[in-house]
């Protein structure tokens, strides 16, 4: 049985870089092909949250389970992973290339603090899904004052 590999990491919501992003996006809406194809790829995430969990649903048709990488702190949830080009036949030629190949990572912020022991992820027909308990509130710890 093959697993999907979770990480545990510290504060993966201070490498988000609103930068990279923004100067992405402005390169992308002068000329789609001044984008690099391996910074282009951005797969489609939905979260979304229950009375007891954070759930986060991506979109990697095409990428092998064994190239998905999941990383995730209290705050935040790294995915990573990697698809693979089809392999040329001799002679081919194309006439439209739109499918974008080669790695991404997204760093995604949550909501609320995830408790680390409550994570499961599964990959089916092309969809990731990471549901992630929530970490309980923090609880207040009466300390008893003793007589000297």
């Amino acid at each position: 049985m093959e697993y999907i590999k979770i990480r545990f990491g510290k504060n993966l919501g201070e490498m988000h870089s609103r930068l990279q992003k923004t100067i992405d996006e402005m390169f992308r809406q002068v000329n789609p092909m001044l984008v690099l194809p391996e910074q282009t790829w951005r797969p489609q995430m939905d979260i979304y949250e229950t009375p007891d969990e954070i759930i986060v649903v991506g979109e990697l048709s095409g990428v092998l389970k064994e190239d998905i990488v999941v990383e995730l702190d209290q705050g935040a949830v790294k995915v990573s992973a990697r698809r693979r080009e089809a392999p040329r036949v001799p002679g081919m030629r194309y006439h439209l290339a739109e499918m974008a190949y080669g790695s991404f990572e997204r760093i995604l912020l949550m909501p609320v603090p995830i408790d680390p022991e409550k994570v499961t992820a599964s990959y089916t027909n092309g969809q990731l899904r990471i549901a992630m308990g929530k970490k309980g509130p923090r609880q207040v710890h009466r300390v008893r004052i003793r007589d000297e």
